[in-house]
């Protein structure tokens, strides 16, 4: 995230002495560019490894502060939810045995973090999206309290002046909206950064903007969001959305979210990039000490470029540029930030391995790629990654081809190319191009094996369920360490159940058949018959819950002798019953519906607006699984 000592740009002075120092940055990288101050002659990579907490009952454990007070190490740092924590580690060159380097060293600092969360009763799992997490985690009171992520928070949501709406789509859909960007949470990612030379740097990002769907495709592990099964990489939507600042009236001016893959390749130099996002995207932050950078390079010394960071710091791109200063030398670099945590460290390193090679070895002929592909078939080929994985078909120089053709055809063998360039040892590049070669001949990897076992663990249970279990599954499978193309099918007769349901959100009945107040009553026993259900919710015009049509309300109606084709469901309809808040216990629930002796408790929010139903069946089903209710806790 950042410096987290910002504030938000409160008045019109600052925002113009945060504008004087902004395009004082700019100026300043351009003259460094012009006179060669960049470092050259040497590469290196670094990585940053976003995490989840989980508790003893594979649920997010919002404790990361206990945490990081007692690991006491700077390598370690908060994220924006109670529940994450991020590793940075330290930059290591690109030769030799760097995955291995890498690969040890980040161990070490996780074995550090599991040892402390031990002592907490939590754990430490790589995933892209933790599949136990729900919206009750992401309240404001479960953001890591820190100036910069509040900041944030307010800053976005006065943006745009409303909630942050979701609407994804795959084999389910989630269609949600939520008061604060929480939802960003969500995503935990592993960063990859290589630094680049400035005479290379333009070629090089268009570069890495061309192969960014290839390797997305097989390195996927994100395709499941509060129980719903949607892209395969669904981080790609959910952290556009998640942060989406515009409005309908930005929409229609087709303004680009903050978080962003693009819109044309760049041309020109790094600084043009720059002042692109500058022009683009409005300011959210500054702070109070910042440098004039034209100033310290006339005293021989080097700018930080505070204020340009600062802002680059808040526009999300995919493929983001970086500014950086080391040992007294500035640099640049590319922060590769669309490959997923996990599900393991071998599949990691071999994530990062393939891409640094890919980028390695990129051809002479393609130095000016903007000539030969149109960007907009290098972004669809992104975005349909993320959606299919593997599965997808990407455009590669006016042929569709499979990905997984593309890889192991073209790309697999450059990316063997670039590694040898680099130097690095061939142990390294074996060992993790191999990963990545087996879960093309397997067609798996983590979001394939995840959408396949828990569409499996979902028969004949529930999303919440099946979420734990896989998720207990995948840490597991982490403990075991084996690369995610070697984990086997989880049969559910095997599984140890977590058998616990401890809400009503855990067990209520979303799939949900609904009448309008208007509807014939005719209409409303059609219903009921071919769906063969007992209950039928009745909304108003404004989708408010207004009633409640049981078959007693049928019985009681055709025993009297006024009826006639014109009833409405509103003349017959329930207006008086108990409905219960999706996060109430499931203890609580089975205690109102014993009291008022009902046999559904219709699931609203705040607002009245029905989110649900809970039906004795599905009391009866969670029984029969569990053999047994906890209490809420």
């Amino acid at each position: 995230m950042g410096d987290h000592s910002v504030s938000r740009i409160s008045g019109s002075e600052e925002k113009r002495n945060y504008t004087r120092f902004l395009l004082g940055d700019i100026i300043a990288l351009e003259y460094m560019l012009e006179n060669n101050m960049f470092e050259t002659g040497i590469q290196r990579l670094g990585a940053e490894q976003e995490l989840v907490l989980l508790d003893e009952n594979w649920r997010p454990a919002t404790n990361n502060l206990e945490l990081l007070k007692e690991i006491r190490d700077p390598h370690y740092t908060t994220e924006i939810a109670r529940f994450n924590l991020e590793i940075n580690l330290d930059p290591i060159e690109f030769k030799g045995n760097c995955f291995s380097k890498l690969d040890t060293d980040l161990r070490k600092l996780l074995a550090k973090g599991e040892k402390v969360a031990r002592k907490y009763k939590s754990k430490i799992l790589l995933t892209g999206i933790l599949p136990t997490l729900t919206k009750d985690y992401l309240h404001f009171e479960y953001m890591t309290p820190n100036p910069r992520y509040e900041a944030l928070n307010e800053v976005m949501r006065l943006q745009r002046d409303g909630d942050f709406e979701l609407n994804i789509v795959g084999i389910d859909e989630l269609l949600t909206k939520h008061p604060n960007i929480l939802f960003e949470a969500c995503n935990t990612s592993f960063q990859i950064h290589l630094q680049l030379e400035p005479d290379e740097f333009v070629s090089q990002y268009n570069w890495a903007q061309l192969i960014a769907g290839p390797v997305l495709s097989v390195a996927c592990n994100s395709p499941l969001l509060m129980g719903k099964r949607l892209w395969a990489e669904t981080r790609i939507a959910l952290f556009q959305q998640s942060v989406d600042t515009r409005s309908n009236r930005l929409l229609q001016r087709s303004k680009e979210p903050r978080v962003t893959f693009g819109k044309d390749w760049l041309h020109g130099t790094v600084a043009d990039l720059f002042k692109d996002n500058v022009s683009r995207y409005n300011f959210l932050f500054s702070a109070d000490n910042f440098e004039d950078s034209m100033d310290i390079l006339r005293s021989g010394g080097v700018p930080k470029l505070g204020a340009l960071n600062l802002h680059n710091g808040t526009v999300y791109k995919w493929n983001r540029p970086c500014y950086g200063v080391s040992g007294g030398k500035p640099h640049l670099r590319i922060e590769n930030r669309y490959i997923p945590s996990g599900p393991t460290v071998d599949d990691e390193i071999a994530n990062s391995a393939f891409w640094l090679g890919l980028m390695r070895a990129m051809p002479e002929k393609y130095k000016d790629i903007q000539h030969l592909m149109r960007f907009e078939d290098v972004r669809f080929n992104f975005y349909n990654a993320a959606r299919r994985g593997l599965e997808c078909q990407l455009n590669w120089f006016g042929k569709a081809m499979p990905a997984a053709r593309l890889l192991e055809r073209e790309l697999i063998p450059l990316a063997f190319e670039g590694l040898d360039k680099a130097g690095v040892s061939d142990q390294d590049t074996q060992k993790y191009m191999d990963i990545i070669q087996s879960r093309i001949r397997k067609s798996q990897n983590g979001s394939t094996w995840l959408m396949r076992n828990f569409s499996e663990l979902l028969k004949g249970s529930t999303p919440a369920e099946a979420s734990l279990n896989i998720t207990k599954k995948m840490y597991q499978n982490q403990e075991d360490g084996n690369p995610v193309h070697t984990w086997k099918n989880v049969h559910p007769d095997q599984v140890n159940a977590h058998k616990e349901f401890r809400t009503v959100n855990e067990i209520m009945e979303t799939d949900l058949f609904t009448v309008n107040e208007d509807d014939l009553l005719d209409l409303v026993v059609h219903v009921m018959d071919w769906q063969q259900i007992r209950h039928v919710p009745v909304e108003n015009a404004q989708h408010e819950l207004v009633g409640l049509i049981n078959s007693k309300c049928i019985i009681r109606y055709l025993s009297r002798k006024d009826r006639d084709g014109n009833i409405m469901a509103k003349d017959i309809m329930l207006r008086d019953f108990p409905t219960i808040f999706p996060t109430a216990g499931t203890h609580e629930a089975i205690r109102v519906m014993a009291e008022k002796r009902v046999d559904a408790l219709p699931v609203v929010n705040e607002q009245n607006t029905l989110l649900g139903i809970l039906t004795e069946s599905d009391i009866v089903q969670v029984a029969f699984m569990t053999g047994r209710f906890n209490s809420k806790t």
